[in-house]
């Protein structure tokens, strides 16, 4: 089932991760779920100070990569969010590439691996890793999958690939607005 977020809900995973970090300030998986929770609230607008949103998220997934170096879910988290924030995107590819080593089934991984890709120019690869993803987690939530997938073909400037994909997308999650945008500007192309 898709699980939609809303802000209460980002709110009450941040203060059960924060519970977390306080009892044990080293437990890396907690660290680095608080980053992804930044993730969530800036991707979202949920935040009245995105620059102090995206600040703690950094800190966080850095943290978290100092507690644990070889948790392929804490290197993938902050992989991502580092990626998102936009931090060293080579550095990020790096972590995440790691995290698909140590665990080459980690099927989030691959998810996460397909939009750092996007954030670096690679559509190609990203529409690889986001095809990996879905194979190895066919029960996933595949809106925001078949979205990157149609965003790599836009980038590539396969506009009725990319058509194709969004729409599909948007079948699965019909008020997705980031999937109405690129839809838009496939549509512009």
């Amino acid at each position: 089932p898709v699980i939609e977020v809303d802000i209460s809900l980002a709110n009450l995973a941040l203060d059960l991760v924060g519970e977390a970090i306080k009892r044990d300030p080293h437990y890396g998986s907690a660290i680095a779920l608080a980053a992804r929770c930044q993730f969530v609230l800036d991707a979202n607008d949920w935040t009245n100070d995105p620059e102090s949103t995206r600040r703690e998220g950094v800190d966080l997934a850095r943290r978290a990569l100092g507690a644990v170096a070889d948790d392929p879910v804490v290197l993938g988290n902050a992989a991502f969010v580092l990626a998102y924030f936009g931090e060293d995107i080579d550095a990020a590819m790096e972590l995440i590439d790691r995290a698909l080593a140590l665990n080459p089934s980690f099927a989030c991984g691959w998810r996460d691996s397909g939009f750092i890709r996007l954030y670096a120019g690679q559509p190609d690869a990203a529409i690889n890793h986001l095809e990996t993803y879905l194979r190895l987690n066919p029960r996933a939530d595949r809106a925001a999958p078949y979205m990157g997938i149609g965003m790599g073909h836009l980038f590539a400037r396969r506009f009725e690939e990319a058509k194709a994909m969004l729409l599909r997308g948007l079948q699965e999650r019909p008020t997705y607005l980031t999937a109405h945008r690129f839809l838009a500007s496939c549509y512009a192309h």
